[in-house]
């Protein structure tokens, strides 16, 4: 996106990271979302202009009218919980109380009682003998059985029940819709995610090979030991490598005659099940026919939503296990081939809006991985220059001399707030006090 500096008119590239197809004429309602990385002089430059719309924005006519004026502060409020379409995306959603009166609070009590002490244990000690046993014979077969197709239609079938043991756990109601996934060259599975249990759902009607996220502890020793017996590609989203290798194997599977089932996210991360962001294109630009799977939770009976920031995975499990139940509908849509003319975005965004129809989701063109991205890590400078906009308008408010000012900042190693007006080091509110 070209954007043009007030300085001599000269441009700079800059980039709105992970809001695709947005036009150059919107970058100043994305202004959070400008990121550079590094000391460039095109991030002075744009800590320049940003210092200057500040001060225009602060200096006002009157202390007084801006003590009395609250509507900047409310619209910017009202502002961002209104259109703050980004953090709703992974946001979970409270449920409404009911046990407000003298009349359901009991019947609140014995539910609780009910779920917490005795469905919770009895599923708890159901999942611990299921699952280990099944782990425990998972590992001889992997042991005694010599490669063979045998030996893979074995563990395919065990992880299926393992999978359909978890469902249990939770007392999962889940109907499916649509044929069955069969293996075949040249196709892959795209999906909406929620929650690694996502994969859990989709593998107890019939087992897939995934490309997920690695993780740390127990959830690692599934992936690297169990899971990757299928063909399960792992990855870290934070290593460049890891996705060039990831892209170069996803294609050597997807190409094998007798392969299992290839299941991606596209996405890359966990949504609330009420939003789809971005789809990443990795999946659209092989060449391969893309079968969408549509997956929407009912939340009455628990949220399925996995808030990795808030919430241990083991920590999610447990909601879990002591909710009433655990309701979704899965839909596999009709396959689907790239058309002539018809870009990897396009054929992305295709396919999303199938998923966003039949899950009933919304689309908004948001990148995911921006839910891992903290602009004051990756630009500190930027935020301490509003800091100290602000202070200067403060200060010519207060009537402080701005020589005085300056010889404070220049203690504390600052200095940076100043602005240049006419060859003057003065601020707007201070030449107003003049």
């Amino acid at each position: 996106m070209a954007e043009t500096s007030g300085k001599g008119g000269k441009s700079y590239e800059s980039s709105l990271p992970g809001l695709r197809g947005v036009a150059a004429g919107d970058k100043d309602q994305e202004h959070a979302l400008v990121t550079r990385e590094g000391p460039t002089k095109g991030d002075a430059e744009i800590d320049q202009l940003y210092a200057e719309a500040e001060d225009k924005r602060l200096s006002k006519t009157s202390l007084l009218h801006d003590v009395l004026n609250v509507s900047n502060v409310l619209t910017d409020g009202v502002s961002a919980m209104v259109d703050d379409s980004f953090n709703k995306c992974f946001t979970s959603l409270r449920p409404e109380p009911w046990n407000w009166n003298i009349y359901l609070f009991p019947i609140w009590v014995a539910g609780l009682i009910l779920r917490f002490l005795v469905l919770f244990p009895v599923r708890a000690s159901l999942l611990f003998i299921g699952f280990n046993s099944l782990v425990g014979m998972f590992l001889l077969v992997d042991v005694a059985v010599a490669p063979s197709r045998r030996k893979m239609a074995l563990q395919r079938k065990l992880v299926q029940w393992m999978c359909c043991a978890w469902v249990a756990a939770w007392h999962g109601v889940i109907r499916y819709h649509g044929p069955k996934p069969t293996p075949g060259p040249n196709r892959i599975w795209v999906s909406n995610h929620t929650s690694m249990i996502d994969y859990v759902v989709l593998c107890s009607y019939s087992p897939f090979a995934v490309i997920m996220q690695l993780h740390h502890g127990w959830i690692a020793f599934l992936q690297k030991r169990i899971l990757s017996s299928l063909g399960c590609l792992w990855f870290n989203r934070t290593e460049v490598n890891d996705r060039a290798v990831v892209a170069a194997r996803m294609k050597e599977h997807v190409n094998k005659q007798d392969a299992i089932p290839l299941l991606i996210f596209p996405e890359g991360t966990c949504v609330n099940n009420e939003y789809t962001v971005m789809f990443k294109r990795g999946a659209f630009d092989i060449g391969a026919t893309v079968c969408p799977v549509a997956i929407k939770y009912n939340k009455i009976f628990v949220d399925a939503f996995w808030n990795s920031r808030r919430e241990s995975f083991g920590k999610h499990l447990f909601r879990l296990m002591t909710s009433w139940a655990l309701v979704c509908d899965v839909y596999f849509l009709e396959p689907q081939s790239i058309q002539p003319g018809e870009t990897p975005q396009e054929f992305a965004g295709r396919v999303q809006a199938m998923i966003a129809r039949y899950a009933n989701l919304r689309i908004v063109p948001w990148d995911g991985y921006l839910k891992y991205y903290n602009l004051g890590e990756k630009n500190p400078g930027l935020i301490e220059k509003r800091r100290r906009v602000l202070a200067d308008v403060l200060r010519g408010y207060l009537g402080r001399p701005a020589s005085e000012a300056g010889a404070a900042e220049k203690k504390a190693g600052g200095g940076g707030a100043a602005r240049e007006v006419n060859g003057e080091q003065k601020g707007p509110a201070e030449k107003k006090e003049q």
